[in-house]
């Protein structure tokens, strides 16, 4: 069985990695992404399996390929541990995510109406906006603090935010726009 782990974990890690990921999905309101600075935390400041540029790239190359958004997850995971990270990670965050979802979307659905679950989901709106800011430091924190191109980054983070409050330009024109002035090396 120690053939198949990845030289840097042991299977008590591996274990603790798709523990933490299991419990993080739980914790996942809006998206996998949003539990990103825990992720960080636990597999870069904790653990050291990561550099903060390696998690970010590994975020960055998996929300470039076409698939589902959670994919930055079995990257990550690929990335600390090779085939069963991935598998650790992936599974740790896709299996107490759909049970509970599945539960819970059948008892909502017979309620929806009454004003306990109204006022759930309209309270909602403001963690997963908090989530999804923590999620955005987390990500630009490696260029914007200790980056070469500090100011070009800062300036790229503005201007896409202000073109998403100002506009209904589709996110991924930012996307591409963020690529190539990436790739000309300005950020």
């Amino acid at each position: 069985m120690t053939a198949l782990l990845h030289p840097a974990l042991s299977a008590n890690e591996l274990l603790a990695l798709f523990g933490h990921f299991l419990l993080l999905s739980l914790l996942a309101v809006g998206g996998a992404i949003t539990t990103t600075p825990d992720m960080h935390r636990f597999v870069v400041d904790e653990h050291h399996w990561l550099s903060n540029v390696q998690f970010s790239a590994s975020i960055a190359i998996a929300q470039s390929a076409p698939g589902p958004n959670v994919l930055f997850v079995a990257v990550i995971g690929w990335n600390v541990a090779g085939p069963l990270g991935a598998l650790a990670t992936t599974s740790g965050t896709l299996m107490p995510s759909t049970v509970l979802t599945l539960f819970a979307n059948r008892w909502g659905a017979r309620r929806r109406e009454t004003r306990g679950i109204r006022a759930f989901t309209t309270g909602l709106t403001p963690l997963t906006i908090g989530l999804l800011l923590a999620t955005g430091w987390v990500l630009a924190q490696p260029y914007v603090i200790a980056g070469t191109h500090r100011l070009g980054a800062i300036a790229l983070v503005a201007f896409c935010t202000v073109v998403m409050l100002r506009t209904r330009l589709s996110p991924m024109w930012l996307v591409a726009f963020g690529a190539v002035v990436g790739g000309l090396g300005w950020v």
